[in-house]
């Protein structure tokens, strides 16, 4: 009547309450602890991603003004990765170099204008003519030079790019020699009379 009862057999499969629990936890995690460093990292980017409309609007003014700015960089210094697409590229680099690394006779065309104008207004007809003489001249081998750039640019392009396509390159040229040299960009990289290298890459 008042035997003492026999506690029961714990079965082999079940385990301790702690012991469950430390598997569950181990179960949920599957990957090792991240360091202090990722941890930090992981915040920072998620301090960075914009959630609101007005913080995207904030990121894409930032990603445009630091676009900007190392395209600015890239005219003045002629890095090509931060350049327009229509100058990238080696061949286009060698043709900024052939045109600035060549006296052009536009250099000459504003002070003729301004020498032109002061003498249309001196009440001299003479000294008029003469002004428009020269500055017709002057129109007349700009044309000229022009010429001869277009051919010397195809000859060295099949020279030094064979199989390149030419395509608006004689645009490209041309355009850039009818600047003055301190207007072009991106700014040139060589000086008048300077042997421009062999292989551009």
């Amino acid at each position: 009547m008042f035997r003492r009862s026999k506690p029961e057999p714990v079965p082999a499969g079940s385990a301790s309450p702690g012991g469950s629990d430390d598997a569950a936890a181990r179960g949920r995690k599957g990957r090792p602890t991240p360091t202090r460093k990722e941890a930090e990292a992981a915040a920072r980017a998620r301090a960075k991603t914009p959630r609101t409309r007005k913080e995207m609007a904030a990121a894409q003014r930032a990603a445009r003004s630091e676009s900007s700015q190392k395209m600015r960089a890239a005219m003045k210094g002629g890095d090509d990765r931060y350049l327009p697409n229509r100058d990238k590229g080696p061949e286009r680099r060698f043709i900024r170099d052939l045109v600035d690394a060549r006296f052009s006779l536009i250099e000459l065309m504003i002070p003729l204008m301004l020498a032109t104008l002061v003498l249309g207004y001196s009440n001299n007809a003479y000294l008029a003519s003469i002004g428009n003489v020269v500055l017709l001249g002057t129109l007349l081998l700009v044309v000229i030079d022009i010429i001869f750039l277009r051919l010397r640019l195809r000859r060295e392009l099949t020279r030094r790019f064979p199989g390149s396509p030419t395509n608006g390159t004689t645009y490209y040229a041309v355009m850039r020699a009818l600047q003055m040299k301190f207007m072009r960009l991106p700014k040139a990289q060589v000086k008048i009379g300077q042997e421009l290298p062999e292989h551009y890459r």
